[in-house]
């Protein structure tokens, strides 16, 4: 079974280096352009795991996490992909309910890495 991502994030360059890369390593990819469309492509998609950004219009990650975390799912993991890497913002996602954060510019490696063990996707 393939393991579904959700990758919401306002920049098509991050939301294509993402598809390349996980689509690479086996992931089945999704996305969406801002919060809002991220949570209802939620509903459609059934992700196994969510990738968000923070800053974005209409909603940003923090709305993201916390509209997805008082839904059914709320084991589904969560991580925060973003420019930002201060502690209190860190701090502020893992409170939301994030489950993990990766600062841009990221490691292919790393993140496929990340989401193997979080979602149990073999090599």
């Amino acid at each position: 079974m393939t393991t579904k991502v959700l990758a919401i994030d306002d920049s098509r360059t991050i939301r294509n280096l993402l598809r390349l890369s996980l689509e690479t390593a086996g992931f089945e990819f999704h996305s969406a352009c801002d919060g809002v469309e991220g949570v209802a492509r939620f509903a459609e998609v059934n992700p196994d795991v969510v990738i968000t950004d923070i800053n974005m219009p209409n909603m940003d990650g923090y709305g993201v996490i916390e509209t997805l975390r008082n839904r059914d799912r709320t084991s589904v993991p969560i991580i925060v992909l973003t420019t930002e890497s201060s502690d209190d913002l860190k701090a502020r996602a893992r409170n939301a309910g994030a489950t993990g954060w990766i600062v841009k510019p990221f490691d292919d490696a790393s993140l496929v890495s990340v989401l193997r063990r979080l979602t149990g996707h073999a090599a």
